[in-house]
């Protein structure tokens, strides 16, 4: 919470494991993956049935970012592209069967193009709370939700997907839905070819089942303006902040100040070096 409290991080192949990368929007990305070679990645790639009312500057669904998503699919494989149709909100517009025929039709022009879909629920905070009162979203009740989840569960099915949600506390079993795990450990060692000592992380909320990890984002600074989001204070502040970028700047945002205190923050492989039986 203070920009002066600055982190160094090493980020060099040797320690770092894999990457997990969130997005709306991967575009820029496409033509540079060859850079990352030298990495494992994955990535989670949010594709929602919203319009620009609520995801005011993603650009249109059918037209670009659908054909984006079977791009980036193509080119690094349906496992290491993870669909998250989320957060969901009900709203007098975005009402329970509008979603399932949105994500049907997503389902439908993604089938074969990932192996899981996660979906959440909206959480409200202090950043997005206003802007969900003028949205007037509105909660379902238990039983209505189960039954909205079992039919999205069948839809992605149908389409050869696995589903699971994003730090929910209901549970979603009896729909075919797993709690999921973002940062998921047998993913990513199913993906990197070995075995990771690693834990559940403890900053998270209980619900979550991420495990230890760098988060290397910053507030501030995505440009979406998704009415949702509660990574944003403004969009002033948004603005202020990518007048600010530099590419040469080992900071994401701005430059370093006689006022920051830089702490060199030690981090390691987490990759298990010791064979087991299994493995002989």
């Amino acid at each position: 919470m203070n920009p002066h409290q600055v982190s160094k991080i090493d980020i060099t192949p040797e320690v770092v494991d894999c990457i997990v990368f969130w997005t709306k929007n991967p575009e820029p990305m496409l033509n540079r993956l060859d850079e990352l070679t030298t990495y494992d990645y994955y990535f989670q790639f949010t594709l929602t049935g919203y319009g620009t009312d609520i995801e005011c500057n993603v650009p249109h669904k059918k037209e670009k970012m659908i054909p984006i998503f079977q791009e980036l699919s193509q080119k690094i494989g349906r496992q290491k592209v993870i669909w998250r149709y989320d957060p969901i909100i009900f709203t007098k517009k975005y009402t329970p069967e509008y979603h399932l025929k949105a994500f049907e039709q997503l389902a439908s022009a993604l089938n074969g193009y990932t192996e899981k879909c996660v979906i959440s629920f909206v959480d409200v905070y202090a950043k997005n709370k206003r802007n969900m009162e003028l949205l007037d979203s509105y909660e379902l009740d238990q039983s209505e939700l189960q039954a909205f989840a079992g039919r999205m569960s069948k839809i992605a099915r149908v389409n050869g997907m696995k589903m699971g949600s994003c730090a929910e506390s209901i549970d979603l079993d009896e729909c075919g839905i797993e709690h999921n795990c973002c940062i998921d450990k047998k993913l990513i060692e199913s993906i990197i070819g070995c075995e990771l000592s690693v834990e559940k992380d403890k900053n998270q909320r209980r619900e979550c089942g991420c495990m230890e990890s760098v988060e290397i984002g910053t507030y501030d600074t995505c440009q979406n303006g998704c009415k949702y989001c509660y990574a944003n204070c403004s969009e002033a502040g948004v603005v202020r902040n990518c007048s600010k970028y530099d590419p040469e700047s080992p900071i994401l945002c701005g430059a370093f100040d006689e006022r920051d205190k830089i702490t060199v923050r030690k981090v390691k492989s987490l990759k298990e070096q010791q064979l087991n039986l299994l493995d002989l």
